[in-house]
């Protein structure tokens, strides 16, 4: 059976180009398969046919690099999910236009099973849950591209940990760069992911820096910026997030601090280390099962074609969504609340209820 796939957005993500990766004069002018697009193209059983967007030169620059027929091309994503009969529907659009396409889609006549979401999830923890709602109605699965989740070696991190790698953990220090939603949503949905747990308490900071207006040729300011914090998880966990600084003296590390061992991980020179606890003394050891480092060039990069196989396997009802929109409003939760909590000069503890669940945090 071959699945019809469709995209909203027609961006660096879905498939012409991603800001830090890519040369900027290419981006917007080339096709490139670290995208939903090229991830669609590697699948054996999915068929990108329709592509939406409001801006016609875009959409004709999309569609002649991804083979898109002018059938295929529409101005507006109504249109296109009025149109089309469609299985996948990829939402490639800015943080805040994330929800009413969402929930556009599922709601449409276009009927997708799997709705395949760029992170973070939405700008506002009730854009989040109403995009939940919707979907889980319509019975679609919403998938967010936190992309790390669909890298093979984090993958199998999260194996190791489950089985008891660093035992019970009690301490997680985490840096990498701003803006928080933009791009440290990354960071602390790999969190999420390898620890399994809730946000308790969070403390946070603001600093107000955003570097998008210059390297995107932004025409507007956003709410977006650096920050960090301390969050408290639920299982009591201690974690500290410091995502101040601007890309090009950033640094992805994380360090994880167990009962049974500890964890250094720099996902930028693509160094982790590993000690077990013996007697008292850390024991320096291989990683067990995990070959290599984590690198943005070899497992970033493989990252997209990964997950539209998920996607695939999900259609094929192969697999249970590994990176579904509950725990991608984890992340949102914690951005949230250290805006909320930068704001008020307290901590703020989860669940948040209304009216905070409406706080909105423009992003790009």
């Amino acid at each position: 059976m071959v699945y019809r796939a469709a995209i909203i957005g027609t961006g660096g993500i879905a498939g012409m180009g991603i800001l830090g990766m890519h040369d900027t004069e290419d981006i917007g002018e080339q096709r490139f398969v670290e995208s939903h697009a090229g991830g669609y193209e590697a699948t054996e059983s999915v068929e990108l046919v329709a592509v939406a967007d409001v801006d016609p030169d875009r959409i004709a620059r999309f569609g002649e690099a991804w083979s898109i027929p002018e059938s295929g091309q529409y101005i507006g994503h109504e249109a296109m999910l009025a149109a089309e009969d469609l299985d996948a529907v990829s939402v490639c659009t800015p943080t805040y236009l994330h929800a009413k396409h969402v929930i556009d889609a599922a709601a449409s006549d276009a009927a997708p099973s799997v709705i395949w979401c760029e992170k973070p999830i939405a700008s506002s923890l009730s854009d989040a849950h109403a995009m939940r709602r919707r979907c889980a109605e319509a019975d679609v699965e919403l998938v967010i591209n936190h992309s790390f989740r669909f890298t093979d070696k984090l993958q199998q991190l999260r194996g190791l940990f489950d089985a008891g790698l660093l035992g019970e953990i009690r301490s997680v220090n985490a840096i990498f760069r701003r803006e928080l939603l933009r791009n440290s949503t990354h960071l602390i949905d790999t969190l999420v992911y390898l620890l399994d747990a809730k946000p308790g308490t969070v403390s946070g900071y603001i600093n107000g820096e955003n570097d998008a207006v210059d390297q995107l040729e932004g025409d507007r300011g956003v709410d977006d910026a650096g920050g960090g914090g301390f969050v408290v998880l639920d299982d009591g966990t201690f974690v500290t997030l410091d995502c101040t600084v601007a890309r090009e003296i950033s640094s992805m590390a994380i360090q994880f601090i167990g009962t049974e061992g500890k964890l250094y991980m720099n996902n930028d020179d693509g160094e982790w280390r590993y000690w077990r606890l013996e007697d008292g003394s850390h024991v320096e050891a291989d990683l067990p099962e995990i070959d290599g480092a984590w690198r943005w060039d070899d497992d970033y990069r493989g990252s997209f074609v990964n997950a539209a196989a998920h996607v695939e396997a999900i259609l094929e009802g192969e697999a249970a969504n590994m990176s579904p929109a509950e725990e991608a409003t984890r992340s949102l939760e914690v951005i949230i609340g250290f805006y909320i909590s930068h704001f008020t000069g307290s901590q703020v503890s989860f669940p948040l209820d209304r009216p905070l669940n409406d706080v909105t945090v423009t992003s790009w």
